[in-house]
């Protein structure tokens, strides 16, 4: 069970690529790794760090004096292509790393982060544009991300709409995922099979 996504403020990392692929999120070998929060240091890792373990220099953006602590994070377009893992979206929680600013996300990776707690944002070119313009001018500006309105607040007080699958939205906005949903429903099932007895006897010649 993750915790249930409630509105929150904060800074923004800017990553200015595209088509960053889910390999360069966690290199294929810490994919063998089970310990969520050990994934932090996985993130971005040949980016960041060199053979030997120390920090690359210059720093990566994440690796940047002011950036610890910021969980939201704006992209290029096509963020999260490659293959399926869900350590991607795992790593970037690790870090902190709540909500993603993007023009378009792998299918597969929007799917796996809004099964794990991170909020992928479709917004537009020129939105887009306008977000990396507000960064640029200052680098400390704090965006609200609202999920139960759907909304991006900026520091101006204008609100940048995006929409979310619905059944998404209400997996965030709970804290779980569609096994804590079935689990949920578990007395409703139960009432609902005594009520509507087998028509096949699945036991039959077991007895």
């Amino acid at each position: 069970m993750a915790e249930p996504f409630r509105m929150f403020t904060s800074k923004v990392v800017p990553l200015n690529a595209e088509n960053v692929d889910t390999d360069q999120i966690v290199p294929a070998r810490y994919l063998k790794v089970t310990d969520k929060a050990g994934l932090a240091e996985a993130l971005f890792r040949d980016w960041r760090f060199e053979e030997d373990g120390s920090l690359k220099d210059p720093p990566f953006v994440l690796d940047e004096p002011g950036m610890a602590g910021r969980q939201i994070l704006l992209v290029g377009d096509n963020f999260g292509a490659g293959s399926s893992r869900e350590h991607a979206p795992w790593a970037l929680t690790a870090w902190g790393i709540r909500a993603i600013l993007s023009t378009g996300f792998a299918d597969i990776f929007r799917s796996n982060s809004l099964k794990n707690g991170v909020l992928p944002i479709v917004v537009s070119p020129e939105t887009h544009g306008r977000l990396w313009d507000l960064v640029e001018h200052d680098p400390d500006a704090q965006l609200t991300i609202d999920l139960a309105e759907e909304g991006v607040m900026l520091p101006d007080g204008s609100t940048i709409d995006f929409t979310i699958d619905p059944f998404a939205k209400r997996m965030l906005l709970a804290g779980t995922d569609e096994l804590g949903y079935l689990l949920s429903k578990d007395e409703d099932i139960a009432a609902w099979e005594a009520a509507h007895p087998p028509r096949i006897d699945t036991l039959a010649g077991t007895r």
